[in-house]
């Protein structure tokens, strides 16, 4: 059974790649995003114990599965179960050019409106991927990425051919 964990940097191309994987591999998707948030108009993140309790349903529904994020702390939740994990480790501009022709996220944003008007901030969180010291950043990923021991896989341009 395939349970693959895909992370990077916003605009990366995680949610695409995760999509694909599912719909080739008849596996169900988990996009963080969806529970690593409270529902309120300033982000605030969830505690980390509610994120937690929300993957563990989700894995007791799902034996095959992809899930993807940004969030090292929840990939860490559920690396002793990942048979694989891809590191989406595009470049800066890359991402930017990603976010800046994404199409909407209906699970994430109330309209494509609403997903354009947050742009600049997403593509100001971008640019800083490699200088934060956070969760999200490209250290905690590359050493998310060097600690696990299974089959593991970098990227460094879109996956169109998967």
């Amino acid at each position: 059974m395939d349970k693959i964990l895909i992370f990077g940097n916003s605009g990366s191309g995680k949610s695409t790649l995760a999509k694909k994987l599912s719909k080739k591999g008849g596996l169900a998707h988990l996009d963080l995003d969806t529970l690593a948030w409270l529902p309120t108009s300033t982000p605030e993140r969830m505690p980390l114990e509610k994120s937690r309790v929300k993957i563990e349903a989700f894995l007791k529904i799902h034996k095959s599965w992809v899930i993807e994020g940004c969030y090292t702390d929840l990939l860490e939740l559920l690396s002793d179960q990942a048979t694989e994990i891809i590191f989406m480790d595009l470049s800066v501009d890359q991402c930017i050019e990603n976010a800046r022709s994404r199409p909407w996220e209906p699970h994430k944003y109330e309209s494509k409106e609403a997903q354009d008007s947050n742009l600049n901030m997403l593509v100001n969180w971008i640019k800083e991927y490699q200088n934060r010291s956070d969760t999200f950043s490209y250290q905690a990923h590359l050493n998310f990425y060097n600690v696990f021991q299974r089959k593991k896989t970098i990227y460094a341009e879109n996956q169109e051919s998967i």
